[in-house]
């Protein structure tokens, strides 16, 4: 029955596929279930994933992404670890089992419906946004290197986009690429306008004051 069981993170974030974030392990409980996965690493790579799953309040949501750690960046004398994962396969719960110190869960793994590759126009218009919005928020990264495989495009664009958890927990729920590139491109196109409108006040600020003529002509 173990052997079918994952380890599960309860965590105040959503991880999507394809997200690599750092983590810092300090519970216990978390540091025995990251040092058994560690072991799994080397022995069974297949085995080595944990669960992580959204915790809202004091209600954990019954749809996450598995994590793989991807380096060991730091050990303490105490056992703590500060770790980099990154998100692997996304699951549904089917039921919890408390036998450990840590939750475990039998799961069900899930993927994009079948037909669910959205159209090129439609990926072309998300990645323009997303380049957009990365050169807006001055994030350092290579709008070349975005996925070239349209089943992975949302998710990267939801890892780097300043979005809030219950919207980034629906993200990862949709079995449809072409509904979340959707939706991720309407939060892009009202987002890049509020971050014109932020480059303008920067501007204004900057200039001790003083209005450029345009704005000196305005109003």
């Amino acid at each position: 029955m173990d052997e079918f069981l994952l380890p599960l993170f309860l965590l105040e974030m959503v991880l999507v596929p394809d997200e690599v974030v750092p983590l810092h392990i300090f519970e216990d409980r978390y540091k025995e279930m990251i040092g058994e996965c560690l072991e799994k690493r080397d022995l069974a790579p297949a085995e080595a994933e944990f669960g992580v799953l959204y915790l809202r309040g004091k209600h954990a949501q019954r749809v996450g992404c598995t994590a793989r750690v991807k380096q060991v960046v730091r050990r303490y004398d105490d056992g703590k670890l500060d770790i980099l994962v990154v998100g692997q396969r996304r699951f549904e719960i089917l039921f919890t089992n408390d036998e450990r110190p840590y939750l475990r869960a039998a799961v069900a793994f899930f993927d994009d419906e079948d037909d669910a590759v959205p159209d090129t126009p439609d990926v072309e218009h998300a990645r323009t946004l997303f380049r957009n919005v990365l050169r807006r928020l001055e994030i350092n990264a290579d709008p070349e290197g975005l996925e070239r495989e349209f089943r992975r495009l949302s998710f990267q664009i939801a890892a780097a986009l300043p979005i809030g958890l219950e919207f980034k927990q629906q993200v990862l729920v949709m079995r449809d690429e072409r509904e979340r590139l959707r939706r991720l491109a309407g939060v892009m196109e009202k987002l890049i306008p509020a971050l014109e409108r932020r480059e303008r006040a920067r501007a204004k600020a900057s200039g001790n004051g003083h209005l450029s003529p345009e704005d000196q002509g305005s109003g």
